[in-house]
């Protein structure tokens, strides 16, 4: 089969990050993969939750969709009181992906709090969201060793977040929507910049699948955070902390 877009079935869509896209926040950027675009937004509150250890920090994230993100008007969380289970399982995902970034106690006793919201979904929305996030928790950090809060970035390592999936029994990297929507088999992974893995979610949406695909797809995901890595380090200016 050929893929709609022209692509090899290993190569990622085009990715562009772009920093500083908010004001004020403490950290921002606008990730856009392929069609997909979500915008992140690192905020420092010098607060913790009260489950967090004394002289530690907390990263969390907020996750949603604009009301046109998709090809049909979508409700908004808030007129229907309450989030959806979809948002709320992806923010969980993001949040802990971010976390595994970040030394809670060179933070200090301080949150950050990742808000991604995706102005237009055509696949991919969550990865995009960690890969996305990352960046603006980073630049967030960096404004706090900057402004002399705290001696050096808390950042541990980068993470980022890619899909993989098999249509028509044939293993693909980024699956868009038009891919995601006929998948049989669907694996988001998120690893950190040693290429050690942080979280797999894999289902078989349409027919069981087999260890050795799982793996299949698991390389596929290795490669496209490598590339996804070098993405970030870029808008980072050379360097992820």
């Amino acid at each position: 089969m050929t893929r709609e877009d022209g692509r090899a079935f290993h190569e990622l869509r085009p990715v562009t990050i772009t920093t500083d896209f908010i004001k004020f926040a403490e950290g921002s950027c606008l990730i856009q993969c392929g069609d997909t675009m979500v915008l992140c937004c690192a905020s420092v509150e010098d607060k913790v939750p009260p489950h967090v250890p004394f002289g530690e920090g907390w990263v969390t994230a907020e996750y949603s969709m604009l009301p046109r993100a998709n090809r049909e008007r979508s409700r908004r969380d808030v007129s229907k009181l309450k989030l959806s289970p979809r948002s709320a399982e992806i923010q969980r995902l993001v949040g802990r992906s971010l976390r595994s970034a970040v030394d809670m106690r060179r933070l200090g006793e301080r949150t950050i709090t990742v808000d991604c919201d995706v102005l237009q979904g055509d696949g991919g929305t969550r990865t995009a969201s960690v890969t996305g996030g990352f960046v603006a928790l980073a630049l967030a950090c960096r404004k706090l060793v900057q402004d002399g809060d705290l001696a050096s970035s808390p950042i541990r390592h980068a993470v980022t977040g890619v899909s993989a999936g098999i249509v028509e029994d044939t293993p693909m990297l980024d699956l868009r929507y038009s891919e995601d929507s006929r998948a049989q088999v669907d694996l988001n992974c998120v690893m950190n910049e040693l290429g050690e893995l942080i979280e797999i979610q894999g289902t078989g949406e349409g027919r069981a699948f087999t260890p050795a695909e799982q793996q299949e797809l698991v390389r596929l995901c290795a490669k496209g955070c490598e590339e996804l890595l070098a993405a970030q380090k870029k808008a980072l200016g050379g360097k992820l902390k």
